[in-house]
């Protein structure tokens, strides 16, 4: 794989984002082994990158301390990197959902349910890619993936925020996960979410803010 030039190229509370050009039906991991191994100080081949049994790329040893992830979809992929930390990135293109409600019914939190089925058609379309491509982060990073179970954690408005507001047992404390979501292009929606390495030992945990 030939190196190119990131499109963008981010640092956010320690962590590193890299937005690259992407072709469409190609796979991501040998673009991602290009900003990957410059940052790790290593030749993208050698990179000891596997799998775990549910298909999560990890880091092996000497880079068992740091964790990366990437997404792609339509001409893009982000590629995240972290140290002491589990991430999970995501980034869904924008499109009409014909089935939208039926699909937050049948798969969403209660809560979830709640909120989105009471906004009007424009602000669900608004709020649904953002709560499932912050989902779908979320879960990179737990590891399970959407087989986990959409409906066993809740992503809630705070103003113009999501907010973690119930987490699963499993997850960890709400309060220990961070998310950070934007639109990539006019299109695209994006998200990473990560928690500190072992922190899902503790037990689930309420988050304080009610939804908006």
């Amino acid at each position: 794989m030939v190196s190119q030039l990131p499109l963008a190229h981010w640092h956010h509370q320690g962590l590193q984002l890299w937005h690259l050009a992407h072709t469409p039906g190609s796979r991501g991991e040998p673009l991602a082994r290009t900003v990957l191994g410059p940052a790790l100080g290593m030749a993208p081949a050698a990179l000891p990158i596997s799998r775990s049994e549910r298909g999560r790329p990890q880091l092996d040893a000497p880079l068992g301390g740091f964790d990366a992830g990437w997404s792609h979809s339509g001409g893009h992929l982000l590629v995240a990197l972290g140290q002491r930390v589990r991430l999970g990135v995501d980034l869904e293109r924008i499109q009409p959902r014909p089935k939208m409600a039926e699909v937050i019914a049948r798969f969403f939190h209660p809560a979830e349910i709640d909120w989105l089925l009471g906004l009007d058609e424009a602000g669900r379309q608004h709020w649904f890619f953002r709560v499932w491509c912050a989902k779908e982060a979320l879960l990179k990073a737990h590891g399970h993936g959407i087989s986990f179970g959409l409906h066993r954690f809740a992503l809630l408005a705070r103003g113009s925020d999501l907010v973690l507001a119930h987490s699963d047992v499993e997850l960890g404390p709400a309060a220990s996960w961070q998310l950070h979501e934007w639109a990539i292009a006019d299109d695209f929606r994006a998200a990473l979410a990560w928690q500190v390495a072992g922190a899902c030992d503790n037990g689930g945990h309420e988050h304080p803010y009610p939804p908006r």
